[in-house]
């Protein structure tokens, strides 16, 4: 068993593995397969080999440059989408206690205390003053 182990080690060494954009892929393939799990769709089905493909092409690359240039394109594709949603979800965890409201004049999001009526906000990036109105 420790040869083996040896062996599988030595195999690894120098090979890029799994980063953000694996993640990614394996997602997407995991995805691809439970609709056509309900579709049945013979292009699904090569999707999802295509898919599988590009994931061991990665995982055993040893091109780790040009590697990790694709996840750092992936990454910024990403980071955008997933600070929406991230964003979104706590919108809805704190909807209780807070509200976020977006500065008129710099565009950031700011979490307010969720105290009913008329107030008046002073954004921390640009120093503005701006009216917000809380209604429940």
């Amino acid at each position: 068993m420790n040869n083996f182990r040896n062996k599988l080690a030595a195999f690894f060494y120098g090979r890029y593995g799994y980063d953000q954009l694996g993640y990614a892929l394996f997602g997407f393939y995991i995805a691809v397969v439970i609709i056509n799990a309900f579709v049945g769709s013979l292009i699904l089905s090569l999707l999802g080999l295509v898919l599988v493909g590009i994931m061991f092409f990665r995982i055993f690359s040893r091109s780790i440059h040009k590697r990790r240039a694709e996840n750092e394109r992936f990454l910024k594709l990403w980071r955008p989408i997933a600070a929406f949603f991230k964003l979104q979800w706590d919108r809805l965890r704190e909807i209780k206690t807070n509200r976020y409201r977006k500065c008129p004049d710099c565009k950031a999001v700011l979490r307010l205390p969720n105290k009913k009526g008329d107030h008046t906000v002073v954004c921390p990036r640009c120093r503005k003053r701006f009216d917000v109105k809380i209604r429940f």
